[in-house]
């Protein structure tokens, strides 16, 4: 169980991006979180990953809970190989289970490719697997399918369900899209503008496995948004 309950966090500025921003998250459960620019999504994720220290409140889970990490970008480390960006995290991540890993996303004959010789959604396949390569319990996601042409952000989401499926690790990804947050969660937390709090939960219940473009994730984001035309502005 993760347990979030942030009272405030300001920057030296004075801005205050989060206040009174509470949710928990059960085992093996996908939390999309969805707010308009601005409203701290990332600086969410900083505080529950530890990278954040100073702001008031707590966050709660198990001490020794591995944490996978994937960013808006996917940060690899340009004179390293795909193997050697992998066993930075993961030192096993070799022979057949690097193989496998590799296969697992579409990636064959990659291992010893570097980043620049990768086109963008090849990079983020990388860092997918990079993030689940220490088996997370907790996999924290920051719009990590971003700035992708559709096919490749469709494929991209199809690994992650796949990794989820065999992994069930706890899952909080931030995101713009509704589509992709409605096809993805179990649940979907959905922010107010800055300073930012939960403004609305939505449990998704649609039959697994699903797709963005599936008639029913279209008709519940129609069916959401036409009775809080306001709701991805952060506000009822």
């Amino acid at each position: 169980m993760l347990s979030v309950n942030i009272q405030a966090k300001a920057f030296t500025n004075g801005h205050c991006a989060l206040r009174d921003l509470a949710f928990t998250a059960r085992a093996g459960e996908f939390l999309a979180i969805v707010g308009p620019s601005g409203a701290g999504k990332s600086t969410l994720l900083k505080i529950i990953s530890g990278l954040d220290t100073d702001f008031q409140g707590t966050v709660q889970q198990h001490a020794q809970a591995r944490l996978g990490f994937m960013f808006q970008e996917p940060r690899l480390m340009p004179w390293l190989t795909v193997a050697q960006n992998l066993q930075l995290v993961d030192a096993s991540m070799a022979g057949e289970r690097l193989a496998e890993a590799l296969h697992s996303v579409g990636l064959n004959d990659c291992a010893m490719l570097f980043p620049g010789q990768l086109s963008g959604g090849m990079q983020r396949r990388v860092a997918l697997l990079r993030a689940f390569s220490v088996a997370p319990q907790l996999l924290l996601m920051d719009e990590p399918f971003q700035s992708l042409d559709a096919p490749n952000a469709e494929q991209l989401r199809g690994h992650l369900q796949s990794l989820c499926r065999a992994t069930q690790p706890t899952v909080l990804f931030v995101t713009h899209n509704l589509s992709e947050a409605l096809a993805l969660a179990d649940r979907v937390l959905f922010l107010t503008a800055g300073p930012s709090r939960v403004l609305l939960e939505l449990p998704v219940t649609l039959p697994r496995p699903r797709s963005q473009h599936d008639p029913a994730v279209q008709a519940l984001r129609h069916e959401l948004l036409t009775k809080h035309p306001d709701l991805l502005k952060g506000a009822l």
